[in-house]
């Protein structure tokens, strides 16, 4: 495992708690839910939950508006600087305005 990003160790699902900020994760996308459209402070958005995991347990990602876009199922993705938040009991995964997600090639 590649740890050589500011000497910080990504993280695994099974310890991702809600609250914690600054997580970095990498994580395999194992479903993606129909996009659908809602109204936020900011106006008209797009929003999709994923269903991500790795060898440890699966989590939801949230995908607003480009993000839906830029993943497909199977697909291994980086978070960084992600924040963790809970929705309906269950653990949720947040890219956030601060953080990064990209598609990593194995």
């Amino acid at each position: 495992m590649n740890t050589c990003h500011g000497g910080k160790s990504k993280m695994k699902v099974s310890e991702l708690r809600a609250g914690m900020k600054r997580i970095d994760l990498k994580v395999k996308v194992t479903d993606i839910g129909e996009p659908r459209d809602v109204n936020t402070r900011f106006g008209p958005a797009r929003v999709a939950t994923a269903t991500v995991a790795d060898d440890s347990g699966q989590a939801k990602l949230s995908l607003w508006n480009k993000d839906i876009d830029k993943i497909g199922v199977g697909d291994t993705v980086e978070i960084k600087n992600g924040y963790i938040s809970e929705f309906r009991g269950e653990l949720q995964v947040n890219v956030g305005q601060y953080g990064k997600m990209d598609v990593v090639k194995e």
